[in-house]
């Protein structure tokens, strides 16, 4: 017998349209964002380092739920969990307006340091696009209690999703400097 509540397979039905439609605009916006401009008065140049320790967190808050899973704590898992989303979605949301209210910053390093730099920025960009539908799908599996299904999906998504929230900080810190 399961010690986990029945799976709510008909919220999953629900959800998931609702997934693929927030996954289809966030990624449509964030394509978009480069070309959109627009003044609102206010000098958004903290931003990049108050979301670059959100996600920071974000990462902590991953760990934090590996671990709590690893101990069966599965109500702890859940809760942090949902600050990982809370925290990707206040992320999400300070990224686009810094983007589209600010000029982007160049990096101005040199040799080796320069080539780090790209790999990481875009093996970061390209793994944030893909993985993004698929951690909110991981994140309704979970959510709706459907543990075989969420356990296969988690397995891989957990680890794009570390690595996303570990090296947009990283980026972050090597184009500090370029300011």
């Amino acid at each position: 017998m399961s010690t986990y509540p029945q799976p709510n397979n008909a919220l999953a039905k629900k959800l998931t349209p609702i997934a693929w439609i927030v996954s289809a605009v966030v990624l449509a916006l964030v394509v978009a964002m480069r070309s959109i401009k627009i003044n609102l008065g206010v000098d958004f140049s903290f931003l990049p380092a108050l979301y670059s320790v959100l996600n920071s967190l974000v990462a902590v808050a991953l760990i934090g739920a590996l671990y709590f899973i690893s101990r069966k704590k599965v109500m702890m898992h859940r809760r942090a969990i949902f600050v990982a989303m809370a925290g990707s979605t206040l992320f999400l949301l300070m990224y686009v307006l810094y983007h589209i209210t600010s000029e982007p910053v160049l990096y101005c390093g040199t040799g080796t340091m320069r080539l780090v730099y790209f790999f990481f920025l875009i093996s970061h960009v390209a793994l944030a696009a893909v993985s993004f539908p698929f951690i909110l799908f991981t994140f309704i599996r979970g959510y709706t209690w459907q543990v075989a299904a969420h356990k296969r999906m988690s397995k891989w998504v957990f680890w794009v999703w570390l690595y996303v929230a570990l090296t947009g900080p990283l980026c972050y810190l090597m184009l500090a400097p370029c300011k």
